[in-house]
């Protein structure tokens, strides 16, 4: 049944995917491109009237589609997987990108914050998964992304909430992924940098190697036909990033430091 129903006859030569966290920024400029590469996008946020727009945008071609739903409810999620592949087909991809952020400093310092933060930015995830894996590893097969963050590499100044939650959906990655693949399912990770989008709105700094929401867009679309474990962007912040992560604490709690007091002179 659920095969006859996929898109009634529409030729769906790519597949279906589930983009959660389609509403704004990177996922919903993603959601466009997956339609127009071919896939079937079921996209997931809170927000039913973003949803509806965004597949009304999507030329009528009924490539994308609105199943709106809250990451912090795990049953609501296993409900509206089985909701998508009853309409649309298996799930052939999934991409967890859901994200809140707030800058947060010392002053600042709220457990209600970290809460919320964590709820979406991890949990969220969890949740995701908690989902999808089921009725990926009963079939032996399935592609699942989850969007981490650079920021996730190290702790950084006035990003404590934000920084600790994208670590640990990293961790998470990490653990999951070696038991998914002996049962045919890929994880993998999306790693940002900087994207000009709501969220990095926000900050007050000067962000650097910061991008377009396009320019990610095509890295994630590029890195979806690649092989490996990580889509990570934009290339130099990465490398810089990626150094940071491998630095002594010694040496790296001084420049980080050193850009707090950086941070302190300009204001």
């Amino acid at each position: 049944m659920a095969e006859q129903t996929r898109m009634e006859g529409t030729a769906n030569p790519t597949g279906v995917v589930w983009l959660v966290g389609a509403s704004t920024g990177i996922g919903r400029a993603l959601a466009l491109r997956l339609a127009a590469a071919g896939w079937c996008v079921a996209v997931t946020s809170r927000s039913r009237d973003k949803l509806e727009a965004l597949a009304a945008e999507a030329s009528g071609s009924g490539r994308i589609q609105a199943f709106p739903g809250d990451v912090t409810d795990d049953a609501g999620l296993k409900g509206l997987v089985e909701d998508i592949e009853a309409q649309l087909g298996a799930v052939d991809m999934a991409i967890l990108n859901q994200g809140d952020y707030e800058p947060m400093g010392l002053e600042a310092f709220d457990p209600a914050l970290f809460r919320r933060i964590v709820e979406i930015n991890y949990l969220g995830v969890v949740n995701g998964l908690a989902a999808i894996m089921p009725p990926m590893i009963q079939r032996g097969r399935g592609r699942i992304l989850v969007t981490a963050s650079l920021a996730g590499y190290r702790g950084l100044p006035r990003a404590a909430p934000y920084s600790a939650s994208k670590a640990a959906v990293i961790n998470l990655a990490e653990s999951l992924q070696p038991e998914l693949a002996q049962k045919g399912v890929s994880l993998r990770l999306i790693n940002p940098g900087f994207v000009k989008t709501p969220m990095t709105d926000k900050n007050q700094f000067k962000m650097p190697f910061l991008i377009e929401t396009d320019a990610a867009v095509d890295a994630i679309m590029k890195g979806l036909d690649r092989k490996g474990f990580e889509i990570s962007f934009p290339r130099p912040f990465a490398i810089i990033m990626k150094t940071l992560r491998l630095l002594p604490y010694g040496l790296f709690l001084w420049l980080t430091l050193r850009m707090v007091k950086a941070d302190e002179g300009e204001n």
